[in-house]
């Protein structure tokens, strides 16, 4: 298992020797640094907290979590304490280096917030009819229920907060590494806005 923490810079393009055109995001990656190194003995599962992104206000609980090694604004637990077969310790510090073109990876972050929406845009209903003596009903939900058993049922799709939710997107293949800027390029899009935080993690 591979895994990292990185910022959103954007997307771009990348073109084959063939001329075949790839959208890609475009991921700069901090230093991230082992913090805390879970054992099943003393924590009850193996883990490793990484923290990335220096922090300029940190709680005093933090400090002294993070002691010596600096102040973090994002830390992140994974469940493995072992990557490309070098079993990690605290302080250890990964970057870009961990993954190699052609690996499949998941992204996951905060989707992009777009405000309260109605069942058109955010569920893609059909809205109502537009003839036949309709008016001003063209984007209505419509029924949203019967007769039994009289009140809404949970979960029913309605209009309401539209993103903004954490977004995992699966089978990403790294296109690109580039140690000397700390940047990978992924192909195909991730969720969030440009500087969201996303963690990358490999699958087989």
């Amino acid at each position: 298992m591979k895994f990292i923490l990185g910022k959103k810079v954007g997307m771009s393009q990348m073109f084959s020797d063939h001329g075949i055109v790839t959208p890609v995001t475009v991921i700069s990656v901090e230093p991230n640094v082992v913090v805390q190194v879970k054992t099943p003995e003393k924590d009850g599962y193996a883990a490793v907290q990484i923290g990335t992104s220096k922090a300029k206000n940190v709680s005093k609980a933090l400090k002294g979590h993070f002691k010596e090694l600096g102040s973090f604004k994002h830390l992140q637990e994974f469940k493995t304490v072992v990557v490309n077969e070098k079993e990690l310790q605290r302080g250890d510090t990964l970057d870009v280096t961990v993954f190699e073109p052609g690996d499949m990876v998941k992204v996951a972050g905060i989707s992009k917030g777009k405000g309260f929406a109605g069942v058109v845009k955010r569920h893609g209903f059909a809205g109502m009819p537009a003839s036949h003596g309709h008016k001003h009903v063209m984007r209505h939900a419509g029924s949203i229920g019967q007769r039994f058993p009289q009140h809404t049922l949970k979960g029913t799709r309605m209009a309401g907060r539209m993103g903004g939710q954490r977004v995992t997107v699966r089978g990403l293949k790294v296109m690109a590494v580039d140690p000397e800027h700390q940047l990978l390029a992924v192909k195909g899009a991730v969720p969030g806005n440009r500087g969201q935080i996303l963690q990358i993690v490999s699958i087989k």
